[in-house]
């Protein structure tokens, strides 16, 4: 049965591979940007929602980073994380939560980060706004129990994306490596020993979305090769 699934963030990068999955499945899948709503605006996410009718599946995917010593991290960069990678997950689950509660059926499955469940330097905003992210989906899920209804996160290490490739150039710009040692630099962190293709961490979310997962709630998938144990 096709279904109508949501990934924010769907334009580019793991949204997009996310998008791209569930649409070979033949679900109908809508794949916002920015540009179609904005996450952190609760009247944009209103109109986005009510304007696509039932939800069966969303994916809170919409996210961005940045990355500075505490001492040098701005009230900007700290506050403008925090909204788009928690305030806009809890904006999109909070418009979809109604109705999948009334349909007493529905997924909803956050990108989060392996940032959600360790501290990793230099990320002060990042690490807690995905940690923030993971407390809204236990949250969402504890309300959810014993009903049709999940809430479930994905916590990928460092992906081939286009905001990878930002942090490799700043790796360079910082230490003067070249591209290939400061992308070392960050597959390293994970005993994985490279990055991973969006197309793996797609595979994790529509696991989580599948039929077959309802008894999976509040959970998170860890992917990492097996650093972290949640």
């Amino acid at each position: 049965m096709s279904r109508i699934v949501v990934v924010t963030g769907g334009t580019r990068g793991i949204g997009a591979a996310i998008a791209a999955r569930f649409r070979a499945a033949g679900d109908k899948v809508h794949a916002p940007g920015r540009a179609d709503c904005d996450v952190t605006d609760e009247d944009a996410v209103a109109r986005y929602f009510d304007g696509l009718g039932p939800v069966d599946v969303l994916v809170n995917n919409a996210g961005i980073s940045a990355s500075a010593p505490l001492a040098k991290t701005s009230l900007e960069q700290w506050q403008t994380q925090l909204e788009v990678n928690a305030t806009g997950a809890f904006l999109c689950t909070r418009a979809v939560l109604p109705g999948m509660r009334s349909r007493d059926t529905g997924r909803i499955v956050t990108v989060a980060s392996t940032a959600s469940h360790i501290g990793y330097r230099y990320t002060a905003g990042y690490t807690a706004s995905k940690h923030a992210a993971v407390g809204l989906m236990r949250a969402t899920a504890a309300e959810l129990a014993g009903t049709g209804v999940t809430a479930n996160a994905v916590c990928p290490a460092f992906v081939r994306t286009d905001m990878t490739a930002a942090s490799v150039a700043r790796i360079q710009e910082r230490t003067g490596r070249d591209e290939a040692d400061a992308e070392a630099a960050l597959a390293a962190a994970s005993p994985l020993g490279r990055l991973l293709e969006p197309d793996e961490v797609a595979h994790a979310v529509t696991f989580f979305a599948a039929p077959e997962a309802a008894a999976i709630n509040g959970q998170t998938l860890v992917l990492d090769g097996g650093g972290i144990q949640s």
